[in-house]
């Protein structure tokens, strides 16, 4: 089988080349090529020589992979199902609103973080993306000439694949790249600390924590990862960063009836944030399947804005989107395992 060039970062394609006894500047024409261009084959990559192209073709190729499913939401929303080259399934969530339109992005397959919550740490962990297969999600997608921003929050850990992720947005924000600035690109984490750091070194996106609690013992009954990085840790990391105004940090938090939504709560998470410059998202929770967790009634969720926004926190209440197609991360892609090995089974 050919090796897919697509994915690969300028100084990846540089080794390329280099194998094969061309000149360094024709990665920089393949990055140009393949990501600003958006061309898939070589005979079309005109400013390369005859013979570039024919040692190129010989052993590589350039290949997107389409969706196989989407589904279409009343409120515009499209979930986009994607099969792996290991036979298993991601989604990708376009979300379009008024002035923007976002594409949340899947980096695992499944995940191994296990959280209470999530509907794709019920799958398990079956394999990380590669940097193509992210940015398959983005340039595979009918709608990706409308894109304002991405957000690295569908199924996985991001940054428990940290090097694919850098990879991916390292060809977004490239000049020749896709010329993205990282201002428009958001990377989600639950808290592993010495990926997170790699990540606030080497790149210059958006920080996304998800908080879910403010107390240690509390977070990590529905948080396994609690008990290998602390939340109160991973807030004492990103109070040693000078993040800037290019640079925004949020926190996530899905509100749990009876569970984190209480005066208690907020008290202590606007302790916790004291003196950090951030965003703190409030989400509703919709029911998954097997879960003992409810959502806080919408009464609840202003009454608790209300709360950290007394305290003088930031404070958005995330709209919720496509629930007429379950776009919660995994739905999707579980129901089409399902699917899959009861095909086989039979």
């Amino acid at each position: 089988m050919k090796t897919n060039l697509f994915g690969l970062t300028p100084s990846k394609l540089k080794a390329v080349v280099s194998s094969l006894g061309l000149p360094t500047f024709t990665a920089t024409q393949l990055v140009e090529w393949m990501y600003k261009k958006q061309v898939v084959s070589f005979a079309d990559m005109t400013n390369l020589s005859k013979q570039a192209r024919e040692k190129l073709e010989t052993e590589y190729t350039v290949q997107l992979i389409p969706s196989t499913k989407v589904q279409i939401s009343t409120d515009g929303t499209k979930k986009y199902l994607y099969p792996t080259q290991t036979a298993k399934f991601i989604e990708a969530a376009y979300i379009p609103d008024s002035d923007r339109a976002t594409l949340c992005v899947s980096t695992q397959i499944g995940c191994k973080m296990g959280c209470l919550f999530c509907m794709t740490g019920k799958q398990g962990f079956q394999g990380n993306l590669s940097a193509g297969e992210i940015l398959n999600q983005i340039q595979s997608l009918p709608e990706f000439e409308k894109l304002t921003n991405i957000v690295y929050m569908g199924m996985g850990e991001p940054l428990d694949n940290v090097d694919a992720v850098l990879d991916s947005i390292e060809i977004m924000t490239s000049e020749k790249g896709y010329g993205w600035s990282p201002k428009r690109i958001t990377v989600s984490t639950i808290g592993i600390i010495p990926a997170m750091i790699t990540f606030l070194e080497k790149s210059q996106a958006h920080l996304a924590v998800s908080l879910h609690s403010p107390f240690d013992s509390e977070r990590q009954e529905i948080m396994p990862i609690q008990s290998v990085y602390p939340i109160t840790e991973v807030i004492a990391e990103i109070r040693r960063w000078e993040l800037g105004r290019q640079r925004r940090i949020s926190f996530e938090y899905i509100m749990f009836k009876d569970v984190n939504d209480t005066a208690r709560h907020a008290n202590e998470l606007v302790r916790l944030l004291n003196g950090i410059k951030c965003r703190v998202n409030l989400i509703r929770f919709h029911p998954i399947p097997d879960t003992p967790l409810e959502g806080t009634s919408e009464a609840g969720i202003v009454e608790f804005q209300n709360r950290l926004k007394a305290k003088g926190l930031t404070v958005t209440i995330r709209a919720s989107r496509g629930q007429d197609i379950f776009a919660a991360c995994g739905l999707l892609s579980t129901k089409e395992l399902v699917k899959m090995q009861q095909e086989t089974d039979f």
